[in-house]
Parts: structure tokens; sequence; C-alpha cells
């Protein structure tokens, strides 16, 4: 009997580890010979990878109010079947954190993939705060080896205008050769009202950081700069104007901060 054709569906199945064995290793000889798509599968499972240690550790942050009060007896009582069992406080803080990482995840492949409308009225409704915006999106590019910009820095002049043009206000991508760190190129992300820009850098090692510049903060007076550490990223962000900028990175905050402090004077004396 002939193989089935492997799928998109069985691609994305194979890389969250739900195909049953057999399947599994059809997938598998499928992608000993198709290098380009095992190359795409592996960029999924370093995404799905930089998104789990991003976000795991909102399962140890403390319960929300509203759903500490449900776990209180009276409220459990009053909402629950008497032949259901209770979930304790710890299943409660599971859950809720379950929600929080479903959601955020869910914006982070909608950002890569453009295919989930819902997830976008999500965000609108609740909007992630400036550093968790670049991280996720730091958490979800970075990692890529195939496409990790939409355009190269071979193409810089190209990038700059149509991001420029896009976000509708003259952009440009700090020089960071004196950090060690050279521009690779950018693209264009989707923000909470309206587009943002990511410029993506790398050093000698391979190691990436990303400069998040968003327009969305003309109601935010807030200048000072600030450092945020999502997961494993760490994230150096400021307010000029209506920009909001964020650099995030996988490295030492102190090592961030110098470089930080270089994008910070050349924004400034621009």
């Amino acid at each position: 009997m002939s193989k089935l054709p492997v799928t998109e569906a069985d691609l994305q199945a194979w890389v969250d580890a739900a195909l049953p064995g057999a399947r599994r290793a059809e997938v598998d000889d499928y992608l000993n010979l198709q290098p380009e798509e095992a190359g795409r599968v592996r960029d999924y499972l370093a995404q799905k990878q930089a998104l789990r240690i991003l976000f795991n550790p909102v399962l140890d942050e403390p319960l929300p109010e509203n759903l500490s009060t449900l776990a209180t007896p009276p409220a459990i009582a009053a909402v629950a079947s008497p032949r259901t069992p209770l979930p304790g406080r710890w299943s409660l803080q599971r859950i809720a954190a379950g929600f929080v990482i479903a959601l955020v995840s869910g914006l982070a492949g909608w950002v890569a993939h453009d295919q989930y409308p819902a997830t976008e009225r999500l965000a609108k409704a609740s909007p992630p705060s400036l550093p968790r915006q670049a991280a996720v999106a730091h958490a979800v590019f970075s990692p890529d080896v195939r496409r990790p910009v939409e355009v190269s820095a071979e193409h810089e002049d190209q990038l700059v205008a149509w991001l420029s043009k896009r976000l509708g206000t003259p952009v440009r991508p700090p020089k960071l050769g004196a950090q060690g760190f050279e521009l690779i190129g950018g693209r264009l992300l989707p923000g909470n009202a309206g587009p943002v820009a990511q410029f993506m850098y790398q050093d000698g090692t391979g190691q990436r950081l990303t400069l998040y510049v968003s327009t969305e903060n003309t109601a935010n007076r807030d200048t000072a700069f600030r450092f945020a550490q999502e997961g494993q990223v760490n994230v150096f962000y400021w307010i000029d104007g209506k920009f909001g900028y964020a650099l995030s990175a996988g490295i030492d905050k102190s090592k961030l901060a110098l470089v930080a402090t270089a994008v910070y004077d050349q924004i400034e004396h621009k």
C-alpha cells in the first residue's frame, strides 16, 4: 500500500510530537529527503522552544485576585457541582497561567503566520506591555535560521524606506558595529493599533538582538530608561515622544545595557 502524502498538518503535528509512531517514521523519512522542509520544521521547533523558555515563568506567578477569590471555599461552593472534585488553588493557578501562555503564544503565532484574527481581537482587548511585545517578537524570530528578517541588510535603503512609509514616520536602524553587532535586516510586525518595526542584529558568535520600534505611545509620558526580564529574554526599553523602543536579547544584562545606551544615544542625536 502506498504511503499517504505528508501534509502541513503532519508537519505541525510532528513539531508538537503528536504523531503516532508509524506516521512519525514516515514523516522522518520525508524530511530526510526534503532538506528545505526539514529546515523549516527545525525553525518551528526553535521558535517553540524559545516561547517555552520565555513563558514558563508565568506558571510561578501569583494567582490573580479574581481567581484567588474563586479558590476560596464559599465561592467554590457557589459554582461547583457537589459531585465534581474541587480543584485546589495550585490547579487554578496552573489553569490561569496556562491561559496566559496560550493567549500570548497564540499572538506570537499570529505574528509569524498571519492566520489568527481572533487572537488579534483579544490582543487589542488587553494589549501586552512594550517589553512583553518586544520579547515575544524576539523569541519568535531570532531563532529563525532560514528567514529571520523580511528585508536583509544588503538592501538597507529599501528596508528603511519601506518601514518609514508603513509607520508614517522616518525610522532608521542604529549602527552597532562598535558594540560588536551588525545589522541582519528587519521586518514589519503588527502592533496593538498599527504597524511596528523590528531590526535584528548579530555578533560574531551568532548571538542575536532585536530592536523593536513602536509608534503607539502618544498617551505615554513616562520616558524613563527601564529594564525588564521576560523569561530568559532581557529587555531595555524607553519612550521618546510617540516612539517606544525596546532592545531584546538573551545576553547578560550589563552587556545589553551598553548596547542599549549606544542605541539610545544615537536616537537622541539623530
